[in-house]
């Protein structure tokens, strides 16, 4: 055979077992929404994605594996879903807007069918002690309020809010906002309460909400 002749076969973009693992990683996160990170057993998520136990096996080697790796998946989608739009916006207190509006969306369009990851996990592991799952849930929630705490200073400081106004206090009322529309949807299936959080961000932050161009109005 004339090598010469040979055509080179297509270089794959992504192998067949990174697609599987992303596939697992994809059920993982909608399942540990409704059964808890926890409750995610090689079982479990074999029957949700219809893939063998021992194909699971091949790509995690304990469940402490499992539960890290579907955070970081799970962070990666909040990403898209949440911070992205969130931070297209305009200034910082549009950005603020912005996180909130396109949690509340994240939210109410079932990304994941036991509503927010972040908050189910936190629920989950917030009462247990320490651990490295604990703590990689402790450290997106730190972040998340920490972004959210540096756009508020960033908007005093171009005086989009009073001098006086403390940033931690406002990023800490907006995430529980966040947190109380998110179980009331779920508990009750009523978009009613996204809108009344939605009405809450601009009431603190004193704007009108959203024009038809995406700012905000004092």
């Amino acid at each position: 055979m004339d090598l010469a002749q040979v055509e080179p076969r297509p270089k794959r973009t992504r192998s067949d077992g990174e697609r599987s693992r992303q596939a697992i990683l994809r059920g993982a996160t909608e399942l540990a929404t409704i059964e808890g990170l926890e409750g995610l057993s090689l079982s479990t998520l074999a029957a949700h994605i219809g893939m063998s136990k021992s194909g699971l096996y091949a790509h995690f080697g304990s469940k402490q594996e499992l539960q890290l790796a579907t955070i970081d998946a799970a962070e990666e989608i909040f990403d898209r879903e949440v911070t992205q739009p969130g931070l297209a916006a305009g200034g910082p207190l549009d950005q603020v807007l912005g996180l909130s509006d396109a949690f509340l969306s994240y939210v109410e369009r079932r990304v994941f069918p036991g509503g927010c990851f972040f908050a189910a996990a936190a629920a989950e592991f917030d009462a247990r002690e320490g651990g490295p799952v604990r703590g990689r849930i402790q450290e997106f929630h730190t972040e998340w309020l920490a972004m959210v705490v540096d756009l508020m200073r960033e908007a005093q400081a171009r005086g989009e809010i009073a001098a006086e106004a403390d940033p931690e206090q406002i990023a800490f009322e907006i995430d529980s906002v966040m947190l109380g529309a998110n179980a009331a949807f779920l508990l009750f299936a009523d978009s009613e309460a996204l809108e009344r959080a939605r009405r809450a961000v601009c009431d603190r932050l004193e704007v009108r909400g959203p024009t038809p161009d995406g700012k905000v109005t004092p």
